[in-house]
């Protein structure tokens, strides 16, 4: 297996720091990197990446704008948002725009290879255990959904593939791990989507953490 991946930042030491990093992995490429979010869309045309890694300020269209552009333009490839500490909030927005979770940029080897493996499996990256102040940005979330509709009650069996989903697993690495079939599990995380009444996994865990469904 080898995972295509596609850099956006503006800060041209971030860029060569996280290329040097993954140069020493066997399995992923860096295939592209552009330097602002207005090269994204066009970026992934070209490229044609497995995985983007994704700056959220940047100087002429930011992350989540881009974000927003893959998704007018049908181009959803699996996106880690690269942030510091301060972007809590931005986080947040990067996340409900369809980002499948975070990472610090001083990151180490292993966590990247495995955050992008993750994603790449169909996994997300938002955990229970990622920090206070992006639990703090949840708050903005559990606003919005004041006039949505009530989330159903999960089964034993779905609160364990939620925690599971939570933990970055894929569909495949959760069958394997519960002893189901893969399509088993598929209609598990559709009925979980739905009785949560959100589109996606990272929507679904944001929504868990909030309800306390993952404590």
């Amino acid at each position: 297996m080898n995972i295509r991946v596609m850099l956006a930042d503006d800060q041209t030491l971030v860029r060569q720091g996280i290329c040097s990093l993954l140069e020493l992995s066997d399995n992923i490429t860096v295939v592209g990197q552009v330097d602002d979010g207005s090269e994204v869309v066009d970026g992934i045309r070209r490229y044609q990446p497995d995985v983007l890694l994704l700056d959220i300020r940047m100087p002429k269209m930011n992350g989540i704008d881009a974000l927003r552009a893959m998704r007018r333009e049908d181009l959803m490839v699996p996106c880690i948002i690269l942030t510091t500490f301060d972007d809590h909030q931005l986080v947040m927005e990067g996340l409900q725009a369809g980002a499948r979770g975070y990472l610090l940029k001083d990151v180490s080897l292993e966590s990247l290879v495995n955050a992008i493996e993750s994603v790449h499996g169909g996994g997300t990256l938002v955990q229970p255990a990622i920090t206070e102040r992006i639990l703090r940005g949840l708050s903005s979330i559990a606003q919005q959904e004041e006039n949505e509709e009530e989330a159903e009650a999960l089964s034993r069996k779905e609160l364990e593939v939620l925690r599971m989903m939570a933990g970055g697993y894929s569909n495949k690495e959760i069958s394997l791990a519960i002893h189901k079939s893969e399509g088993t599990v598929k209609n598990q995380v559709s009925s979980i989507l739905a009785k949560l009444h959100v589109r996606d996994r990272t929507q679904a865990v944001l929504r868990a953490i909030n309800l306390g469904l993952l404590q």
